[in-house]
């Protein structure tokens, strides 16, 4: 595996969860890390934990929602390091009310807007250096649910976790030959803030079980030290106590049928 020394890596959703995983491991491997967010005090608790890892690290906050923000975002990074060699997608949540009888259009729009094209406009936003550069790497946090269709998500969630994978494989088909890759990543249940959305959040032992979001950092870490002309397409990673193959207490893996 190689050494991330000098490469400078981007990461969304870092304010906790697998986005600041990531940011602490790649800034291990010797990446410096560039970590965004809504959320400013989020952020400084991620920066506060790459610092005490010993890594390199720097706060720009925004909302990848907005695409007038992502762009001067990615213009100030580029502006001061005049690279982007690795993007980490990690932004993403869900709404509560995620089924079609109380789905609003606006839960829907607020889940596309971050989960798909935040990641949509933080890609096309440091492609050009990517090419420049003649290579970078694109990883997507999808989502066990863009993997295969589930009810728990939600149409919302799924449809937009599935539409993060057709994007990365389109990149691969488009722009491996400027020696850009892509990777998504589909993770089965994470004990992250996000379970706290869900309509019913699952139990205390229940997350215990699950991965945690370390693990998903040291798969992101993995996947960036593979050497340039490796790609792994993609990656998927569930606990051993897989509750999406095998239910759970509270778990809806159907509707519930008519009484």
């Amino acid at each position: 595996m190689g050494n991330l020394k000098g490469k400078v890596a981007w990461l969304t959703g870092a304010g906790s969860g697998i986005g600041q995983a990531g940011a602490i491991e790649l800034a291990k491997a010797g990446a410096r890390v560039v970590i965004s967010g809504r959320r400013a005090e989020m952020l400084e608790e991620t920066r506060r934990l790459v610092m005490d890892a010993g890594g390199e690290v720097e706060k720009l906050p925004l909302d990848v929602a907005d695409r007038k923000q992502v762009a001067h975002a990615a213009r100030e990074l580029l502006d001061r390091h005049g690279r982007c060699d690795i993007l980490v997608n990690s932004a993403g949540l869900n709404v509560p009310k995620r089924f079609y009888k109380d789905l609003v259009a606006e839960d829907w729009d607020k889940v596309i807007s971050i989960n798909l094209n935040g990641a949509l406009y933080c890609m096309t936003a440091v492609l050009p250096v990517m090419r420049a550069q003649k290579g970078g790497l694109v990883i997507n946090i999808s989502s066990w649910l863009g993997r295969w269709v589930g009810y728990l998500g939600g149409a919302a969630y799924g449809a937009s976790k599935h539409a993060m994978a057709v994007m990365t494989h389109h990149l691969n088909m488009e722009e491996g030959m400027h020696g850009i890759r892509g990777c998504v990543i589909y993770p089965g249940e994470v004990a992250t803030p996000i379970l706290k959305t869900r309509p019913v959040p699952p139990s205390q032992e229940d997350i215990d079980r699950m991965l945690k979001a370390e693990d998903l950092g040291r798969t992101i870490r993995f996947v960036a030290e593979t050497p340039p002309h490796v790609c792994l397409n993609e990656i998927v990673i569930t606990p051993t106590w897989n509750r999406l193959l095998i239910g759970g207490k509270e778990l809806r893996l159907g509707p519930p049928l008519p009484e």
